[in-house]
């Protein structure tokens, strides 16, 4: 750990500890934040700072740091852009990096001492911004929070928005209504390794950083030691990971609309949402991007979608490893991500075997039960799900549910089941009509209680779905 004198707004767990500069400079560009004329705090995420011993600086202190981007103490001397290459729609782009973004910080969480990562959205140009401003709309930094407690809640592992600052600025877009408002976002994530920054190295050709990167994500990231293949060690845990986040995914009902392989985590953590969607039924073939033409990011393709990145990895870890142990690893996504939809369906219903003993038939036979009376009858995911919770059928769904209830009968309702508050009102959803509503309401009358109010409600969700233990 980092030694540094303890100022008084930081408690005993903050544990800064900026092992990025481990890598060296051939992964990022040392760059200065935006000068805003306003920062007017909209969101801080108390919660999340809690967890990296932040939570006790005061809205003055708060904006020095995540407005103004004053080095947290013994961290970061100096923002980082991170570079990286990726697939865009599957095509190739060397041109790519931090446009608008930087990492400001990393230290230890309070309880599991996993790295916490701060990063930015907004915060101004950097050598990667090519013909971009730098900034972030205030509507999509709304937009960004609202998707990030929503995936908490629901269990997604996802980056969560750490801080949401209005910077006064006037932005012109040529897809929304213009001009517009904006600010800076700061998101706390397991750090920014993409599959597209694995991508770059090999295109430079580059097996010494590449071995390099792989053994700081086992040992920063993983928190494991490497073994006598570290290349296949590294890929296997992302094969896992990237098929859970795959899994949860489609459990949510959550479409995140641009899954490029620059915007894939090797973490498999979710992170930098932009025309996002929940579904409201379970139809395959709702996108989310009004750019994506041929549905190629559809609700029922991620799951393809994200291992056809992960293969990308692959091909990338070939500049430093034979095929076949790459190979055997990614033919392991299916049964990952079989497994591990299995666990969320079951968490997301509260349920669980009598003995607590996960069976993947049992969970497999549920999870084609649910999704064949979903898309049958085109019944809304949030409200079978709230419905649903505890493992029983209300009388009002017919025969065409049949197959539900006996797919459930194995079940027993986790703890105490539907006696949260929570149960006691609607379901919880996240549908465009009312994110749009949200805004509209900042838009026209800076009236941020309906944001505040869904905020609030989706935190209720997860308390009472955490108790099924949904969340992570």
């Amino acid at each position: 750990m980092t030694d540094f004198p303890q100022a008084p707004q930081f408690s005993t767990w903050y544990h800064p500890e900026p092992v990025l500069l481990k890598l060296g400079d051939a992964f990022y560009d040392a760059v200065e934040a935006a000068r805003f004329p306003q920062a007017i705090l909209r969101f801080r995420n108390d919660r999340a700072a809690e967890e990296v011993g932040l939570e006790g600086l005061s809205d003055d202190q708060w904006l020095r740091h995540f407005a103004r981007f004053e080095p947290l103490p013994g961290n970061l001397p100096q923002p980082l852009a991170m570079r990286y290459h990726g697939h865009q729609f599957r095509v190739y782009n060397p041109d790519l990096g931090d446009g608008r973004g930087f990492t400001f910080a990393q230290m230890r969480n309070s309880h599991m001492k996993d790295l916490m990562e701060l990063g930015t959205k907004g915060s101004g140009q950097t050598p990667w911004s090519r013909f971009g401003d730098g900034r972030l709309t205030l509507k999509g930094g709304v937009r960004e929070v609202l998707a990030t407690e929503m995936l908490q809640a629901l269990g997604v592992h996802t980056s969560r928005s750490f801080s949401l600052v209005e910077t006064g600025e006037a932005l012109e877009r040529n897809d929304e209504p213009s001009p517009t408002r904006s600010a800076v976002l700061v998101r706390m994530s397991h750090g920014h390794i993409r599959i597209g920054t694995f991508q770059r190295l090999a295109y430079h050709g580059d097996s010494e950083n590449m071995r390099r990167l792989v053994d700081w994500c086992l040992a920063e990231l993983f928190l494991v030691g490497a073994d006598e293949d570290p290349v296949a060690q590294f890929f296997e845990l992302v094969v896992a990971r990237t098929a859970a986040l795959a899994s949860e995914y489609m459990v949510a009902g959550f479409v995140h609309g641009v899954l490029n392989t620059d915007n894939i985590n090797v973490t498999g953590e979710s992170f930098d949402y932009g025309p996002w969607r929940f579904a409201p039924t379970f139809d395959p073939g709702f996108t989310a991007a009004y750019f994506d033409h041929a549905g190629l990011y559809a609700f029922g393709r991620q799951p393809d979608a994200i291992l056809w990145n992960v293969a990308q990895l692959a091909v990338s870890l070939r500049l430093i490893s034979e095929a076949p142990p790459l190979i055997a690893r990614l033919e392991q996504f299916e049964a990952h991500y079989r497994t591990a939809y299995g666990l969320h369906l079951e968490r997301r219903l509260g349920i669980d075997t009598p003995d607590g003993t996960f069976e993947d038939a049992t969970a497999w036979a549920l999870k084609e039960a649910v999704e064949g009376a979903l898309v049958a009858t085109g019944h809304p995911i949030d409200r079978f799900f709230f419905d649903a919770y505890g493992g029983t059928l209300p009388a009002s769904y017919g025969a065409e549910w049949d197959a539900v209830r006996a797919a459930l009968e194995p079940y027993v309702p986790i703890g105490d089941g539907r006696s949260h508050p929570y149960f006691a009102g609607e379901p919880c959803s996240m549908l465009i009509d009312e994110v749009e509503a949200i805004w509209a309401a900042i838009d026209r009358d800076d009236d941020w209680g309906p944001f505040h109010a869904k905020v609030a409600a989706v935190r209720q969700m997860g308390d009472a779905l955490s108790r099924g233990g949904i969340l992570w």
